[in-house]
């Protein structure tokens, strides 16, 4: 009865309509551990869902009616910005099981969480967490995200490794990742990236599936083009306005 119950859960997210206007989206991925559902809920807001175990990332009310989404086995927040901490959406998907996992600024206000910083990582059943580094690089776009205060993450899960960026340009430390299954790289100006960093980030680590978000109204299509002839990546793009 509790995998029917779940099972109606994942439909009813899977079928779920923002503003009566789009469904949310969903890819399933095969892995050893079972098959991977990826929900692309709106902006950098994302739901992964493994054997009943649900991760939320940056969960905010504006992209859908949380209410009605399966509880979280594990948040994470990678930085206090209102379009990615909202404290009425954790409320509405947190549970007294719920592993909790948040920058420094992000405690400092909701006073609740653990506090992972740059280069940290946190074992959640199976699930590897690494916070690593978010921060724009171009001269007068520091105060948005200075270095060293918010997270860019790498899941590991079902023994996939998904780097999920944050608000970030591209910056060196990607040339560091390896082995990454699945990217997620913002796109949006003045805050992140521009479609030709993008482009330039991806080449960096060769990630095997990009999905760019946070994109906002940058025309997807120029890091599609971009990366046309990229044999190493495949370019996806889903529904993220």
């Amino acid at each position: 009865m509790k995998r029917i119950l779940l099972n109606l859960l994942i439909m009813a997210a899977s079928n779920l309509y923002i503003n009566g206007q789009r469904q949310i989206e969903n890819d399933v991925f095969e892995t050893p551990e079972g098959k991977l559902t990826i929900f692309f809920i709106g902006h950098a807001s994302l739901m992964f869902e493994l054997n009943g175990e649900h991760i939320y990332v940056d969960p905010v009310s504006e992209f859908a009616d949380y209410s009605i989404l399966p509880k979280a086995s594990l948040i994470l927040i990678t930085h206090q910005h209102p379009d990615h901490f909202d404290t009425s959406a954790l409320s509405k998907v947190m549970q007294k099981s719920t592993q909790f996992i948040v920058t420094a600024t992000v405690f400092n206000e909701y006073h609740s969480g653990i506090t992972l910083k740059n280069g940290d990582i946190k074992i959640v059943g199976n699930m590897e967490i690494e916070a690593v580094p978010a921060y724009n690089t171009t001269p007068g776009r520091e105060k948005f995200h200075p270095k060293g205060r918010d997270n860019g993450y790498i899941i590991t899960i079902g023994k996939k490794r998904i780097y999920i960026a944050g608000d970030t340009e591209n910056i060196p430390e990607m040339s560091s990742l390896k082995n990454i299954d699945i990217a997620f790289l913002p796109m949006n100006q003045p805050y992140t990236m521009t479609p030709k960093q993008v482009a330039e980030a991806t080449k960096r680590f060769d990630p095997k599936i990009l999905y760019p978000y946070h994109y906002s109204n940058t025309d997807v299509s120029q890091i599609q083009k971009s990366l046309a002839g990229d044999k190493k990546t495949e370019v996806r793009i889903r529904q993220l306005q």
